[in-house]
């Protein structure tokens, strides 16, 4: 029966994005990103029997965040973004991940920052 059917809503990554959007659009696009997929990142980590769609909304939502943090110009914005990006990757656990984006950060009080919040970054 259809009637008791539900339908997913889309999430904020699978939308798709009319035009180029300047940086200040995709900062907030990928803010947008980490919040919605937050609940997604701590099923993975909160628990092994994590279901597979969980997994794949957080994967998804990271790797959209990624692909537009690449295309912002301003270094500062970037860098606020892939610090987002390293927070929603910590949540789920994702320590691999984590590590190669704080790398990708340029401004060195960002990364001081991001170190200090997650130590196991450093090794």
């Amino acid at each position: 029966m259809k009637w008791f059917a539900t339908q997913q809503p889309a999430d904020i990554w699978d939308e798709p994005v009319q035009g180029p959007i300047g940086d200040i659009d995709a900062v907030a696009r990928i803010r947008n990103i980490c919040q919605a997929a937050g609940a997604s990142a701590e099923a993975v980590a909160g628990s092994a029997q994590t279901g597979k769609r969980e997994r794949e909304r957080y994967e998804r939502a990271a790797r959209v965040a990624m692909e537009i943090a690449m295309k912002i110009a301003d270094d500062l914005m970037r860098d606020d973004a892939v610090r987002r990006i390293v927070d929603l990757c910590m949540k789920a656990e994702d320590i691999k991940t984590a590590q190669i984006l704080s790398r990708a950060i340029q401004a060195g009080w960002i990364r001081e920052a991001v170190l200090r919040d997650y130590p196991a970054l450093s090794q």
